[in-house]
């Protein structure tokens, strides 16, 4: 009997129909069903950065929700800016890992429904220009930035004092093309970078 002997009528149709997917929600259903929010209640306070750090800084404001003393320079220490393998790793003392999200280079306001409807932790980064498809002399594709969304707000350490946190649905960078996105999640979840 060969492989597609072994199918059901129903999923022959299917697999003769069968045609590449246009799009993936950001977040794949849980295996155990839950669709609850990971962190439902934590205490977010921006953090200004100072220089190119916003992923040092970003990593540090999420550490400190746990009551963590650390800064951006402890991250700094422990991280590669271009590594999200090592941001997470990083985050794992405080009880968190990242997981990637389905996403491809569309633009941030196409996912920020989506995301917004998760009522949870994410981070999302972005270029800065259009990106291009080789890099610079230094070897730099072009510049990104990294912001964090929690529920329906915008947490940017770029930005100084009340516009550091905006309305999700209002943040100004909607229109830059997405680089990655990821879920926060408790350290030991199955899905990690």
């Amino acid at each position: 009997m060969t492989e597609v002997e072994k199918f059901s009528t129903e999923e022959k149709e299917r697999i003769r129909t069968w045609r590449p997917s246009p799009s993936a929600p950001l977040w794949d259903e849980e295996e155990n069903g839950n669709k609850e929010p990971f962190f439902p209640d934590l205490n977010l306070e921006h953090i200004l950065q100072k220089g190119p750090t916003c992923v040092p800084t970003t990593l540090a404001m999420i550490a400190r929700s746990t009551g963590a003393d650390v800064g951006p320079d402890y991250f700094k220490l422990r991280i590669n800016s271009q590594s999200p393998h090592s941001w997470s790793k990083a985050l794992e003392p405080f009880g968190f890992q990242l997981a990637y999200c389905n996403h491809d280079l569309r633009r941030l306001d196409y996912y920020i429904h989506e995301l917004v409807g998760y009522d949870d932790l994410f981070f999302v980064s972005f270029y800065s220009v259009n990106p291009p498809y080789d890099p610079d002399e230094n070897n730099k594709l072009c510049m990104s930035h990294i912001v964090t969304l929690y529920k329906d707000k915008i947490i940017d350490t770029a930005k100084r004092g009340e516009s550091g946190v905006s309305d999700a649905l209002e943040y100004p960078r909607l229109a830059r093309p997405t680089k990655r996105i990821f879920r926060v999640v408790p350290i030991g979840h199955s899905r990690r970078v």
